[in-house]
């Protein structure tokens, strides 16, 4: 099945997770029609944007940074991501994301139940 990007919903959500800023969405695929897959989606954070901490439980969060700069707080530890890193957050760990740099963070956010 093909999913066209002109298909695909979009939205735009503020201080996610009481992150800063604003987050936009576009889903990628509609996970109500998909086996343990919550969310795929592509996800852009503009200068300075946030995802709030936040814990993952019985789940696991997949981040593949795209393009743009920021930091992710991995379960306690801050450290810089850029354009091809990947950060996998499960099994009762935490995470968040921030824009440090200049121009949109983007990456694509995967949630795989279990």
């Amino acid at each position: 099945m093909l999913n066209q990007r002109t298909a695909m919903k979009s939205e735009t959500k503020e201080r996610m997770r009481d992150g800063e800023g604003t987050v936009s969405f576009t889903y990628l695929v509609d996970c109500e029609k998909e086996k343990n897959i919550r969310m795929l989606s592509e996800a852009t954070l503009p200068p300075g944007a946030s995802i709030g901490y936040h814990r993952h439980d019985s789940e696991t969060e997949y981040y593949l940074i795209l393009s743009g700069t920021g930091e992710v707080n991995d379960n306690g530890t801050v450290k810089p991501v850029k354009a091809g890193d990947a950060m996998i957050t499960g099994n009762g760990a935490s995470h968040s994301i921030k824009n440090t740099g200049t121009v949109p963070l983007v990456f694509h956010a995967v949630i795989v139940t279990y």
